[in-house]
């Protein structure tokens, strides 16, 4: 299984996103981030030296029941979750491609953390 960044999703306040958002991006734009991905509810910035080194703040997900507590993007999001699933792990949201580019979905880790696992998907996979 090969990992390809892990970030972090930092839950904010749902009401004023847009503000609280901006107020994010100006703070950790100081310590050398750029926005380089916003739906409004949520926001990735990352590194421009070092692109996987990101975060993520969100409000809510757009699509699934709770917000995840990290993401990990793998380079094979369906054989993940066989693996997951196999484990007899919780999963919260089930797979699928969601419209903004991603496959992914939800499980819980020992702890309870919810724990978002995705790929981006090639132009070509629809």
């Amino acid at each position: 299984m090969s990992v390809r960044r892990v970030v972090p999703d930092l839950h904010i306040a749902h009401d004023g996103a847009p503000e609280a958002l901006a107020g994010h991006r100006a703070f950790y734009g100081l310590l050398g981030f750029e926005e380089v991905m916003n739906h409004g509810w949520v926001m990735t910035l990352a590194s421009p030296a070092n692109p996987t080194a990101q975060l993520t703040f969100l409000t809510h997900d757009a699509s699934a029941p709770v917000a995840p507590d990290l993401s990990i993007e793998v380079e094979d999001v369906d054989a993940a979750y066989a693996a997951v699933l196999a484990s007899g792990a919780r999963i919260v949201h089930p797979l699928r491609d969601e419209e903004w580019g991603v496959r992914r979905f939800f499980a819980e880790d020992p702890d309870g953390r919810v724990v978002n696992v995705l790929g981006h998907r090639r132009p070509a996979d629809g």
